[in-house]
């Protein structure tokens, strides 16, 4: 066997890896993760009314550690990749806590999980801790199947038309990622629609502010400022609650926690792995984009990385996946190195340990980092519709739906909007036709999966592939009848469909034959003589 050595840097060569770009990017990548922490535990404690010590205390440090020790990592690589190509201008590749997932798996596994373990009989402080052993739990099987996904995600790029991967991204985007921060921002719309004007001027117009000064950054300082200023006048509306100016300390130590949340998180798999699949696609993006930018990363060590930090963030605690962000030519395009990733990682690693960036969390108003989730939101939607050929636009808008039935799932199912008692009434309405509420529910159980299947027929129906278009339609079916999308369970549990009510029964059977039904028409129209003709907006 033959050793080869690793190039060695020209003599004389020196990487700067921190130039003043990295304080810009230092700004930038830590107040997106400090945003995604900040919704994470807004939406936990007031929308959930989730015990507040278990979120900063045990749920944040861990996550937090995941992100140190991913941008440690990438912080290396950077090093690693100047000295291999002698080039003092590489620049990090970015890593911080996953938005679509984290506020995803917030809506749809925490937060539903720690209802119905409560509506179960459960104390409040039992139920908390199950769900964070829950969320633990998915941390590590998400982080197990990247590890796995790593060696084969180019395969799935492949198989999967883009208009499945990118469409059910953007529905989050649009009905998750979007909407939720929305009613923040209106909540306290004279400070959000300030923070909102200014991420709209800097980041979407892209118009540089006076003496070129960081528009994040100045949304953020304007809008808290203005809040602590008006609020407590009552110019503003609402109530205001000074910051509880406390720190939240907490260990990240690796813990067998999870495997109490095992069994229970199983059934939120077709939730979880969708997601999981989403981030390996997109560091596949993301490092193919840095590539061009010049820093020609390993491919396979990116996705590792971004595995490890997420398996080590649920050992330790966490409940949040990292990734490798979208932008690094952005951040290389502000002047950025390797010192902005490092400092993020400090920051955000040791402020959940410290309880500094709980602190934050609670001092900034959520309506002012919300802006920035809304941008977000905008740039993956856009995205979706840009990157995908232009006739799979129409698949992309299809995959949309189910994401928006989720949302209304979540909010329909929250007792605070609608009691228990009656949304179950609502559930087995008798009538003719299956009862709207759940179909709803039905709809929106599986929605990332629903919305990447979905995505991918229509666009092979588009190419005239109709065979594959069957193909995923007759996946579909076999999915829908065990539960793994459409649950006819308010709680989304897979299940062997003889087993359900018979109300509840009603779906599997009639789903899975409308598949089924669906898939047969298409191969079978598949041999007629129109559907192999080629029109130029399928090619």
């Amino acid at each position: 066997m033959k050793l080869t050595r690793e190039p060695s840097a020209q003599p004389g060569f020196k990487y700067r890896w921190f130039v003043a770009g990295d304080i810009n990017g230092f700004f930038g990548l830590m107040f997106d993760n400090l945003t995604v922490l900040s919704f994470m535990a807004g939406i936990l404690i007031f929308v959930f009314k989730y015990p507040a010590d278990i979120v900063y205390g045990r749920m944040f440090p861990g996550t937090a550690f995941g992100v140190l020790f991913g941008d440690l990592v990438y912080t290396w690589m950077a090093f690693r990749l100047a000295k291999k190509t002698n080039n003092p201008r590489v620049t990090a590749m970015p890593l911080g806590l996953d938005t679509p997932s984290t506020i995803g798996i917030v809506l749809t596994v925490l937060g539903p999980a720690f209802i119905y373990l409560k509506q179960q009989g459960m104390a409040e402080y039992d139920a908390a801790m199950m769900t964070w052993y829950i969320g633990m739990a998915t941390m590590v099987i998400i982080g197990v199947f990247k590890l796995v996904f790593s060696f084969i995600g180019g395969w799935v790029q492949k198989i999967v038309p883009q208009a499945g991967l990118l469409g059910s991204l953007a529905g989050i985007g649009l009905a998750l990622i979007g909407f939720v921060p929305l009613i923040d921002i209106f909540g306290l719309p004279v400070i959000g629609m300030i923070s909102l004007g200014l991420i709209l001027y800097t980041l979407v117009a892209k118009i540089n502010l006076p003496k070129n000064f960081p528009g994040v950054f100045a949304a953020i300082f304007i809008g808290t400022v203005l809040y602590y200023v008006l609020a407590p006048m009552g110019l503003i509306g609402g109530s205001f609650a000074p910051p509880s100016m406390q720190l939240h300390l907490g260990a990240p130590i690796p813990t067998l926690g999870f495997v109490h949340g095992f069994v229970a998180a199983l059934k939120y798999i077709p939730i979880a792995l969708p997601f999981a699949i989403l981030t390996v696609v997109g560091g596949i993006n993301v490092t193919e984009s840095a590539r061009v930018a010049g820093d020609d990363y390993n491919t396979r060590n990116i996705l590792l990385t971004e595995a490890c930090s997420t398996l080590v963030a649920g050992l330790c605690g966490g409940v949040a996946q990292t990734t490798p962000y979208i932008g690094q030519p952005a951040y290389k395009a502000m002047g950025s190195r390797a010192g902005y990733t490092l400092l993020t990682g400090l920051f955000v690693g040791f402020g959940g340990i410290l309880g500094y960036v709980s602190f934050f969390v609670e001092l900034i108003p959520r309506a002012v980092l919300a802006p920035i989730l809304i941008f977000v939101a905008l740039d993956i939607t856009v995205q979706a519709f840009k990157a995908v050929p232009p006739a799979h636009t129409t698949a992309v808008a299809f995959s949309l739906f189910p994401n928006i039935a989720r949302l209304l799932q979540i909010k329909l199912s929250n007792p605070d909007v609608v009691p228990v008692a009656k949304f179950n009434e609502l559930l087995t309405l008798p009538g003719k036709v299956l009862p709207e509420m759940l179909v709803t529910v039905a709809l929106g159980n599986g929605f990332i999966l629903t919305a990447m299947l979905w995505g991918a027929f229509v666009a092979k129906l588009i190419d005239r592939k109709l065979k594959q278009a069957s193909i995923y339609l007759v996946i579909t079916a076999g999915f829908t009848f065990f539960g793994v999308i459409h649950s006819a369970i308010p709680d989304g549990n897979m299940y062997f469909p003889w087993n359900l009510p018979a109300v509840f029964s009603q779906i599997p059977y009639q789903f899975t034959s409308a598949y089924l039904i669906l898939a047969a028409m298409f191969f079978l129209l598949s041999y007629t003589k129109k559907s192999k003709e080629i029109i130029n907006a399928a090619e």
